[in-house]
């Protein structure tokens, strides 16, 4: 005899996976699905004690995998001066934010802001150093740019991290000037000092922020996520973070940790000698890659290129690693046994990653390792025939065309703007795109990056080569299935199959058959099951 169900969910829609459609109910049991199918065949499920959800036709899937966030970063910044397009249009009003900030904070504490993309401002330019000064002269500041790769400070800020007109930029940084004095424009590398001199959040305050941030996350129907560089802001300590989280209940997403590998602030020796290899942990909590940064971001003019940015300058863009860094740092990784997941954004980034994936899978081969390719934005045709050959993935984040879309347009020229992240034709090949948000660079909201994925569509209108739409199947399959295969757990997770764990996202409306404008501006997450309890309740009478 069958177990009674604890929960079923029915009268509404369920989509189970791409290739199992749609099923009228679903049971879950001890965590996991019992059964799927017609109401009539899961009826029989119900028992005294279970309880059973009316979905009165919302959509119910399985639940979303954002598969490239921070969300240690993203807990933290969630209580920053907001310097986003919405909040702050113009420059006045960004600096009105850090203004009023400053009239709440003690002389001498730092004030961090985040958001901030300079095409979207009014003045159409990155703040200037001696702006920040005006608006808290009392108090260091760091403004950092929506990519997270480019921060603006105060003149508090550079004279307490050691940098003024003298210094020299490190390799893989830029420390702006012009007419011989500093803007505050600080990239990539040569922020370091900055965020040397912040003090550094105590282990309450980690937990605190990955509550935050992962109650943040149910709330949109995203029950599990990969944080993107673990060790970033609290070095080592984040994994103890993690793991007291995980013990005290307070982690609200499924959560693969991707770690911090850069050689100036690489905490892989650590996990290493405890053990923690990618697949160590369980179903709430696992180690998954090592990561290390090969370049910026386009919309800032540092993602590395194989041809110039347009502009008088000439540049592009800021290679972080030398081949032979690179390819050492792949190497010794690969022979630990890790999954790699490097940030990569310009073709010539592409480039110089895939040529170290290759080389590393060449002294020991691995057709299942799953080395990833985060962002991957400007891969070209002859990259993807290695990728595919080699068993290299892309994990892209589709709503940087809504968000960044036309800033690509416009620091690279419409040839090579508008057919970057081509997510149909990664599809076509069998690439299996995952998507995320890269939060904080993007809101993690999943709605503007279904739309994107739906119709190309920056926030403008700009359509972005038309060619690389998918349907909404297959950008849901992104969102669950492909972003459980990047993990290497799509047979944990991922689809409302018997067996599966009983993650649920129930929207408010029916997003198979919805328009995009509708998905965009007028949907909902109204409940989050993680584990087959109930986790987010928007309207609270479930």
């Amino acid at each position: 005899m069958s177990p009674r169900a604890d929960v079923i969910l029915q009268n509404g829609p369920i989509w189970c996976g791409r290739e199992e459609g749609v099923a009228e109910a679903i049971a879950i049991w001890q965590g996991r699905v019992l059964a799927v199918g017609r109401q009539s065949e899961i009826a029989p499920l119900i028992g005294p004690k279970t309880r059973v959800i009316d979905l009165n036709g919302r959509l119910a899937t399985p639940g979303l995998n954002d598969s490239h966030l921070h969300l240690v970063s993203l807990g933290f910044m969630m209580s920053w001066v907001d310097a986003t397009p919405a909040a702050a249009p113009s420059l006045d009003a960004l600096l009105s934010g850090i203004r009023t900030r400053a009239a709440k904070t003690r002389p001498g504490e730092w004030i961090l802001a985040r958001g901030y993309d300079q095409t979207k401002l009014d003045v159409k330019r990155h703040p200037y150093r001696t702006e920040l000064d005006e608006a808290a002269p009392d108090n260091p500041v760091m403004l950092v740019r929506a990519c997270g790769h480019i921060s603006i400070c105060n003149s508090r800020a550079l004279e307490l991290a050691g940098i003024n007109e003298n210094s020299s930029a490190p390799p893989g940084g830029l420390i702006e000037q012009r007419n011989g004095s500093l803007t505050g424009l600080l990239a990539e590398n040569a922020r370091g000092p900055v965020w040397a001199v912040i003090p550094s959040p105590t282990e309450d305050d980690l937990v605190a922020a990955i509550e935050r941030g992962g109650r943040y996350l149910l709330s949109y129907g995203i029950t599990s996520c990969m944080d993107a560089a673990v060790g970033q802001r609290g070095g080592f300590a984040e994994i103890a973070a993690y793991h007291r989280a995980k013990r005290e209940g307070r982690l609200p997403v499924r959560t693969w940790l991707t770690l911090l590998g850069d050689p100036d602030r690489t905490i892989v020796p650590q996990c290493y000698e405890a053990g923690l290899i990618s697949g160590t942990g369980d179903d709430m909590l696992m180690i998954g890659a090592v990561k290390y940064f090969l370049d910026g971001s386009a919309g800032g003019r540092t993602a590395w290129m194989s041809k110039p940015y347009l502009g008088e300058d000439q540049t592009t863009g800021i290679k972080i690693l030398t081949d032979d860094e690179l390819n050492e740092l792949v190497m010794d990784a690969h022979v630990k046994g890790y999954q790699l997941a490097c940030h990569a954004i310009g073709d010539a980034a592409i480039e110089q990653l895939i040529t170290a994936y290759e080389r590393a899978l060449a002294a020991i081969p691995d057709p299942d390792r799953r080395h990833r390719i985060e962002h991957s934005g400007f891969s070209t045709p002859e990259q993807h025939r290695r990728m595919l050959k080699a068993g290299i993935y892309p994990c892209p984040q589709q709503v940087f065309i809504y968000d960044f879309g036309d800033a690509y347009v416009s620091v690279l020229g419409e040839e090579r703007g508008l057919s970057s992240y081509p997510f149909r034709t990664w599809f076509d090949l069998g690439l299996k795109p995952a998507t995320g948000s890269d939060a904080p660079v993007c809101d993690p909201n999943p709605f503007p990056n279904f739309y994107s994925m739906l119709t190309r569509k920056t926030w403008k209108g700009t359509v972005m080569d038309a060619h690389e739409r998918v349907t909404i199947e297959e950008a849901l399959q992104a969102f669950t299935e492909f972003g459980a295969f990047s993990q290497k757990l799509e047979n944990t997770k991922g689809r409302l199959v018997e067996g599966q764990l009983a993650d649920v996202s129930v929207f408010s409306r029916n997003l198979l058959t919805a328009t995009p404008e509708d998905i965009l501006d007028n949907t909902y997450c109204d409940l989050t099951i993680r584990g087959g309890a109930i986790v987010y309740d928007r309207l609270g009478v479930t």
